[in-house]
């Protein structure tokens, strides 16, 4: 070999990329597990997900609420132990709550998931919710709020949601300080009982799979009354709100303004979603975007500008989001438009196109890279109820769209008249 020359380039377009494919069973009571078993690590990682969002809440904060305080104290263990379990075999286990799903997930070396299997199993069969701990979590919750509150990207982001979804819809909801007060331990057990003790979960493990994994999630959760879910949700109508242009003042002695300007859009299902994938990243989904291009680098108004879809299983939305200087706030909306205007009326050069082919198949290849950014890939596609063959054909698309769809869908989605603007100072 001649180290003094370099070797040939290969574009990320070139490469044949594969999901690996995962293992599946099923626990006694009918639970499905998907497993990658990869990676050089004796590492693991068990993820269960429940449909246990707020899609599901008849009053607010109350599914994040439950999900959070699993693992604040059970009929055996404190808050205290709780955590000193994990700890004390270097383990991690977090809890997160969305808008359709809540996830436990357990991050451990593989040797010692038989001593950790049971504790997670305690905390979603024996959660007690104390009210010590529910009145630490009252105070906390609300000491965030009040510190968010002054903040004009934290505003922009509850506002605008509610603007596009409608503040009754579960995507476009938010809490307030009266939300968490009227919160007690009767609203979090009902909650419980209903969706963690008799509701629906998915298991997702990665790493190093122990031989015996089948078995030991069976001893510890095959025989609960959870069940498998249908990997939907009863779809619920957003009400959008009939003004489209907002300016909140939150804060007079604020020296930027958040800006948030948003369209309802389609979901995953829908035959554009690949595509606009591709038009997305063109236009603010990467560092080299159109809008990072003109309002960071040329105009200096802001850091960072990014567009994006937000990640729903029903119909979402078209995002841009960005924080500018209050006296170029303005501006940076109209340059937002103008941008849009250029994409709907001139076809985009053969070398920016590439560039976005290569930096999307690049980002793919580095979502596989290791079990666990493999699973995150099939957990994502599994939730919203879509198989293997929608990663092969999000690759195709991105290889194979043209110049001339992407104006096409300029011209169909990127018109200022559908989308709300917001901005917040």
């Amino acid at each position: 070999m001649d180290r003094k020359i370099a070797p040939p380039i290969k574009d990320a377009v070139e490469f044949d990329l594969q999901l690996k494919p995962y293992e599946y069973f099923t626990l006694d009571n009918g639970v499905p597990v998907y497993t990658i078993n990869a990676g050089t690590q004796d590492v693991l990682q068990v993820e269960l997900v429940f449909y246990a969002g707020n899609w599901f809440e008849d009053k607010k904060c109350v599914a994040s609420a439950t999900n959070f305080m699993l693992k604040n104290g059970t009929s055996k263990r404190t808050a205290f132990q709780l955590n000193e379990d994990f700890e004390y075999y270097g383990a991690y286990c977090s809890r997160a709550c969305y808008n359709e799903t809540a996830v436990i997930s357990l991050s451990m070396l593989s040797k010692y998931l038989p001593k950790l299997l049971p504790v997670v199993q305690e905390m979603i069969t024996d959660s007690i919710f104390p009210e010590e701990e529910l009145a630490v979590y009252k105070q906390n919750s609300k000491q965030r709020l009040s510190v968010s509150l002054q903040k004009c990207d934290f505003v922009a982001n509850r506002l605008i949601d509610a603007y596009v979804y409608g503040e009754q819809h579960p995507y476009g909801t938010y809490t307030n300080a009266a939300d968490i007060d009227a919160l007690d331990t009767a609203m979090l057990k009902k909650y419980f009982q209903q969706y963690y003790l008799n509701g629906s979960c998915v298991v997702f493990a990665s790493g190093k799979i122990p031989a015996n994994l089948q078995e030991q999630l069976n001893a510890n959760f095959g025989k609960l009354s959870i069940s498998k879910p249908t990997f939907s949700v009863d779809n619920i109508l957003s009400k959008p709100v009939s003004e489209k242009k907002y300016r909140i003042q939150n804060d007079p002695n604020g020296v930027q303004g958040a800006i948030r300007i948003a369209r309802p859009f389609p979901n995953r299902h829908d035959p554009d979603f690949m595509k606009v994938m591709v038009l997305n990243t063109l236009f603010g989904g990467f560092f080299g975007s159109r809008l990072m291009s003109n309002i960071r680098e040329d105009k200096g108004y802001t850091y960072g500008i990014h567009s994006y879809v937000q990640n729903h299983l029903q119909q979402t939305a078209w995002m841009i989001s960005t924080e500018a200087g209050k006296d170029v706030c303005e501006a940076t909306v109209e340059e937002v438009y103008k941008e849009m205007k250029l994409l709907r009326e001139e076809p985009v050069g053969e070398e920016e196109l590439s560039l976005v082919r290569n930096y999307l198949m690049g980002t793919i290849l580095g979502d596989l890279d290791g079990p666990f950014q493999i699973m995150g890939r099939w957990k994502n596609l599994i939730l919203n109820n879509l198989d293997g063959n929608y990663f092969y054909d999000s690759i195709k698309t991105i290889k194979q769209i043209s110049a001339e769809e992407l104006s096409a869908l300029a011209k169909k989605y990127l018109v200022p008249e559908d989308f709300y603007e917001l901005v917040v100072i």
